[in-house]
């Protein structure tokens, strides 16, 4: 084995150098809160290591995240820099589909507001 396959890095501090954290120690609080996975299995410690070709799965914010470990990092470098960090495998958000005006849902449009008014005023 090469030096660089057994070079590991704390998860905490690497959440931190990828910039998912916004302070490492908001990483290691969802560490240890059991929200992150290393390959499949429930971290409890903010001190389990990761490697290259790790797979971590974790919540942030709304979405799941699913992210393969590509380097380690020295620092907390510039987003581009850590964005060649990992490599997403999170599957594509849904979008949602804008629903158009008139199908019944939220407020009128001025044009159906005049119409309502219209209506009611008995005029055409």
């Amino acid at each position: 084995m090469t030096a660089a396959a057994n070079q590991r890095l704390r998860l905490d501090k690497w959440l931190w150098y990828a910039r998912f954290f916004k302070t490492r120690s908001l990483a290691a609080k969802a560490c240890a809160a059991h929200r992150l996975r290393i390959n499949g299995e429930v971290v409890s410690k903010s001190h389990a290591t990761v490697k290259p070709g790790d797979v971590l799965t974790f919540p942030l914010r709304s979405d799941i995240r699913v992210i393969e470990v590509l380097a380690l990092g020295r620092r907390r470098g510039p987003a581009p820099e850590a964005q060649g960090l990992y490599d997403d495998l999170s599957p594509p958000e849904i979008t949602r589909r804008k629903t158009p005006a008139g199908d019944g849902s939220g407020r009128p449009t001025k044009a159906e507001r005049r119409a309502i008014m219209r209506l009611k005023q008995g005029g055409i």
